[in-house]
């Protein structure tokens, strides 16, 4: 591993920020650690950068305990959520600022600004300040000085969250490019799930202080540990249920009953369970058709033209509002309607999972 993160607590007063998080990164990986605001994830950022001492735990780079190390003797390079480039210097001058520390020799200085610059396309406008950059040219500038000094590790905060969709695609689409061409072992820190997808190897799902799920993306998209990454991860519809029978396992959405033959749980009679459900995955019949896939009676509510796809909001018997996306022909609103349900879309938690 070349960092890892071993029992990491963080308190600010009395204020439990971080709790017990431990996960590494292998040599050449992009791992990203995602979740919403207040989850965690800036402190975690701090305490790899050094500029928090957690409370409790451990801080290890390349098999060494920098927990009680400074920052500017930890190889970690970081590009913050908030631009900070220094305005009166040049972009070479803001990116050769970043190699000041290594003590590094002139000539080899000047030639890791040129590479750098190089990389992330920029040589052109190496004598140019900031504020004659685009706030993509910007963030550029930021990875090729937090990358110039070669890092064990770099960290990139919310590097695209400032940014509008289409630039933000751009960078983003970079970032991977520039990962894979220098290798370098990265954590990327966001809360758009999107980009996490996009761009990682695996990722670290936080939330509360803690981690809920680690894993490939595929991985945690089609099959999350609990509720909380089946709803953060993409879109997700949540119906309560009870089981009331074993073999094959059937429950209750109100009055209404579903036999899930292909779910392989244990689940007793009587147990309550959370269903999430795609709205993906959901598709609509007349309610007059027969089927004989797992379905449930609805109304529909309203339904939201979105260029590309119609999202057709339900209710359902039991009183709960299901999304199902649905490419054309949608359903009216005041329409009685049957959403099918396919039973390997369906996923279920029981009570010590919520």
């Amino acid at each position: 591993m070349i960092l890892e993160l071993e029992e990491l607590s963080h308190r600010y007063g009395t204020e439990l920020a971080v709790d017990d998080v431990s996960f590494g990164l292998e040599s050449g990986e992009l791992v990203a650690l995602l979740g919403p605001s207040g989850c965690g994830k800036t402190t975690i950022v701090q305490a790899v950068a050094g500029h928090v001492r957690p409370t409790a735990g451990r801080v290890v780079l390349r098999g060494d305990d920098v927990t009680d190390t400074p920052p500017e003797s930890r190889r970690v390079g970081i590009v913050f959520q908030q631009p900070t480039l220094y305005p009166h210097m040049t972009v070479s001058e803001n990116v050769a600022y970043g190699l000041a520390p290594r003590d590094i020799d002139p000539d080899r200085r000047d030639e890791l600004v040129d590479e750098y610059l190089d990389l992330v396309a920029l040589h052109e406008q190496r004598t140019a300040y900031p504020a004659e950059l685009s706030g993509g040219q910007q963030r550029r500038v930021e990875l090729a000085r937090a990358l110039a000094p070669q890092p064990d590790v770099l960290v990139l905060d919310e590097p695209l969250s400032a940014l509008d969709r289409t630039l933000r695609e751009q960078l983003r689409d970079e970032i991977a490019r520039i990962q894979r061409e220098t290798g370098v072992t990265t954590l990327f820190v966001t809360h758009d799930q999107e980009e996490a997808m996009a761009l990682a190897d695996r990722l670290v799902v936080m939330n509360d202080g803690q981690v809920a799920g680690v894993g490939q993306p595929r991985t945690l998209y089609e099959s999350p540990p609990t509720p909380f990454v089946a709803s953060f991860l993409g879109r997700s519809n949540t119906l309560s249920a009870t089981v009331v029978d074993q073999h094959p396992l059937t429950i209750t959405l109100g009055t209404h009953e579903i036999r899930l033959d292909g779910t392989a749980r244990d689940f007793s009679a009587g147990t309550p369970v959370t269903c999430h459900i795609r709205p993906k995955d959901l598709s609509l019949r007349s309610s007059a058709a027969p089927g004989t896939t797992p379905s449930l009676p609805c109304d529909v509510v309203h339904v939201a033209d979105l260029g590309r796809r119609y999202d057709v909001t339900v209710q359902s018997v039991t009183g709960d509002e299901l999304v199902v996306e649905q490419s054309g022909n949608p359903p009216a609103t005041g329409e009685t309607i049957t959403v099918v349900m396919p039973q390997d879309s369906i996923q279920l938690f029981g009570p010590e999972q919520q």
